[in-house]
């Protein structure tokens, strides 16, 4: 084998393909990029049974072959190539990669003993790149980090005809955001529970796109989801199980809330946490058209700060994880944001906070994002 290729767009694709390899293997092939070059074409392709991703480039093909070599070394040298034109070639039982004065040689890896790349199919829909990255990055965040139930380390994806809906929650917090969905004919609900932190990558890695495809698995056996945008795919496993009702976790009215600007309420936040010890709560004042923030520390620490709000129902005092607050602020993209309060069966407690976003103190909430604090993380 042996090709000449431009050194941005083999960077490119060398990074693309090994971003999702695994960080350990306990199978030290999987942690290797397969490269294919063949018709004026070189394929880059990573596999490890639960994520793989593959893409195609234009290159000068003069010897055609496949060979897989070291994902993560591969990456290091691709990105600091010093030449515009690089070349790569087979010799022997190693692959040399040549830009310049600069030589590096990589040794093969056992090709035959490395796995088929999936191939998705299925049905399919068709979504905004900008607008899937930009729902992806506000509903992970919501994710269970903690491998207990695996079911809520996942990212619910709910398909209709016309609007594609993303789900998370760790139990305490839920994100939920809708964007539009081209399903063609099919209008039959699908549903698909992605693991968050491969979703997470995908949506940066496809984020500067146009669009991006979406083939939900109709495998029942090794249930699938892929995503393309031109000639790069992403393919993983799902995960099994049943998620939780979290949807009925949503008030259908909130007639008692405030709205604030965002910005605002990020700075606050994180000068008064500055005082807090680890896990600790702000408490939060919502009164007289202002936001008090006032938080306690070790040592007889304490700070307080306040935001204007423009409050509609009466006062109302709750205790706040910062983070969690700076997740919800963070993930709204908005000017302004608005924080309902709602009412819990417990009388002695608080319901759940939600939070949307809004383009302006006085105009309606949009219904496209939502992020709910738990009430059991309101209350200290």
């Amino acid at each position: 084998m042996k090709f000449v290729i431009n050194r941005d767009v083999f960077k490119e694709a060398v990074s693309f393909t090994a971003k999702l390899l695994p960080q350990r293997s306990t199978l030290p092939i999987l942690m290797g990029v397969k490269i294919t070059a063949a018709d004026g074409r070189v394929e880059f392709s990573a596999f490890d049974y639960e994520v793989s991703s593959r893409t195609s480039v234009a290159a000068d093909v003069e010897d055609e072959g496949t060979v897989l070599v070291l994902g993560t070394m591969l990456a290091s040298i691709a990105g600091n190539l010093k030449t515009d034109t690089v070349v790569v070639e087979e010799q022997d039982s190693a692959i040399v990669v040549r830009a310049g004065s600069w030589e590096t040689k990589l040794q093969r890896m056992p090709i035959e003993e490395y796995p088929t790349t999936p191939e998705v199919s299925g049905r399919t829909g068709l979504v905004r790149a900008s607008a899937f990255s930009e729902a992806v990055a506000q509903v992970s965040i919501a994710a269970s980090r903690e491998d207990v139930t695996p079911v809520i380390t996942g990212v619910q994806l709910e398909a209709t005809g016309t609007e594609l809906t993303m789900i998370a929650t760790d139990r305490y917090r839920v994100s939920i955001r809708g964007i539009e969905w081209d399903a063609g004919d099919e209008t039959e609900p699908l549903t698909a529970l992605v693991p968050a932190k491969t979703l997470s990558e995908v949506g940066r890695m496809f984020s500067k796109a146009e669009n991006v495809t979406i083939t939900m698995s109709d495998n029942a056996e090794r249930q699938q989801i892929g995503f393309s945008a031109g000639d790069r795919t992403v393919t993983s496993l799902l995960i099994k199980g049943n998620y939780p009702p979290v949807r009925k976790l949503f008030p259908e009215e909130t007639p008692h809330y405030a709205v604030v600007n965002t910005a605002e309420l990020v700075e606050a936040t994180k000068r008064v946490e500055l005082v807090l010890d680890r896990e600790a709560a702000l408490k939060c004042t919502f009164s007289d058209n202002r936001l008090t923030l006032e938080g306690t520390g070790s040592d007889q620490a304490a700070s307080r700060d306040t935001v204007d709000t423009v409050m509609h129902g009466e006062e109302i005092v709750l205790s706040i994880k910062p983070q969690f607050l700076l997740d919800g602020l963070g993930a709204a993209h908005s000017e302004f944001v608005r924080i309902a309060f709602t009412k819990s069966q417990n009388t002695n407690k608080p319901g759940p906070l939600l939070l949307s976003r809004q383009t302006s103190r006085d105009e309606p909430a949009s219904d496209d994002f939502k992020y709910l604090l738990q009430p059991n993380l309101l209350t200290r």
